[in-house]
């Protein structure tokens, strides 16, 4: 596969700049690969899809406010600061994105807040647009990170051109968010809302919860034509034993497995025993998945619409069958499906 199989026209007034106006109400594609229909739904009516001892995987990362904006010093320009992973507690040391970038030399310092308590000096260029900064700040570690938290702001993606809104602090995180470490919500899961969640219990549905600290890895761009040859940036992950088992027991007994998001799929993916069943681990994954690809875990997926181009459409496509995916992606326009973050979603049987 190449990366132009991957290429469409998405008109920009598809792009959710809002959520649903309830979780659980945006739209649902359900693509059947068997019978290859494609139904309309609701995200409610997933419920429908799931039985008793069935296995929802759940993403249950935490966004934390990365996106922060500081002043340079003797010049004042203003300076967009991307927190993307912390490299040292004790030296207070981060790897962060900067824009405008060409601005930013090493020893360079940053201000930051109203009253510039908190200053960092830029230590190292790691790559074109990245930095390591160094935030030279007195208070203890935990008061740093109420500073670093209180002065963030939720981080939106890039394509959402309007400002943040007080409700996008609860949106743009999942209600089962537990571990804070991601740049970006793993947005499949953004549909379930507590209702939802607490029917599918009843129903029988089992969820075994694993974690992905969505980094940059996710959305780097492709830059590469030959496929095999991009490289995905390292994430953090953790599979417990308690979501191993959970997710074994489902393929044991022959149950729909269901990934929800393409980040648990990479992370069920990056574990995976030699007779086919999920390993707990803690550790770092790149999987990078594209067709054709044979998947070990999960016989069902839950995802957003994803961006021309990305990898996640061809994880997607992997999964579902490349021309089943391009056909449904027609589908998705022709019927003005909302696509990217909080955009609708698609559930893959």
């Amino acid at each position: 596969m190449k990366l132009s199989h991957f290429s469409f026209d998405l008109p920009d007034e598809l792009l959710a700049e809002h959520p649903a106006e309830h979780r659980d109400e945006a739209r649902l594609m359900v693509l059947d690969r068997e019978k290859q229909t494609i139904e309309h739904k609701m995200f409610k009516d997933v419920i429908d899809y799931f039985d008793e001892g069935d296995v929802m995987i759940l993403n249950n990362t935490k966004v934390f406010p990365a996106r922060l904006y500081g002043n340079k010093e003797k010049t004042g320009a203003r300076i967009e600061v991307f927190l993307l992973r912390e490299l040292n507690q004790d030296q207070r040391l981060w790897d962060v994105l900067v824009d405008p970038a060409r601005k930013i030399r090493i020893g360079n310092k940053l201000y930051f807040g109203e009253d510039e308590t908190l200053v960092a000096e830029v230590i190292d260029n790691t790559t074109s647009r990245g930095r390591t900064l160094r935030f030279l700040y007195d208070g203890s570690y935990h008061d740093f990170r109420t500073k670093l938290t209180e002065l963030g702001e939720t981080p939106l993606p890039k394509y959402i051109k309007r400002d943040v809104e007080p409700e996008d602090e609860e949106r743009y995180q999942t209600i089962f968010a537990k571990n804070e470490g991601a740049v970006a919500a793993p947005t499949a899961g953004l549909h379930f809302s507590k209702h939802l969640l607490k029917r599918l219990e009843i129903k029988g549905v089992e969820m075994a919860e694993v974690t992905l600290h969505v980094g940059l890895g996710t959305f780097n761009p492709v830059e590469v034509e030959d496929l095999s040859k991009h490289k995905m940036d390292s994430e953090e992950i953790v599979i417990t034993e308690k979501a191993a088992n959970t997710v074994n027991k489902g393929i044991e007994e022959r149950r729909r497995v269901c990934a929800v998001g393409t980040t648990s799929m990479r992370t069920i993916e990056s574990s995976v025993s030699s007779n086919g069943r999920l390993n707990a681990y803690d550790g770092w994954t790149n999987k990078f998945i594209f067709p054709p690809y044979d998947f070990s875990i999960a016989n069902c997926m839950i995802t957003n619409f994803h961006t021309p181009k990305s990898t996640l459409l061809m994880m997607t496509s992997a999964f579902a069958g490349h021309d089943f995916m391009k056909k449904a992606y027609e589908e998705a326009v022709k019927e003005k499906y909302k696509f990217y973050s909080y955009g609708d979603a698609m559930l893959i049987i």
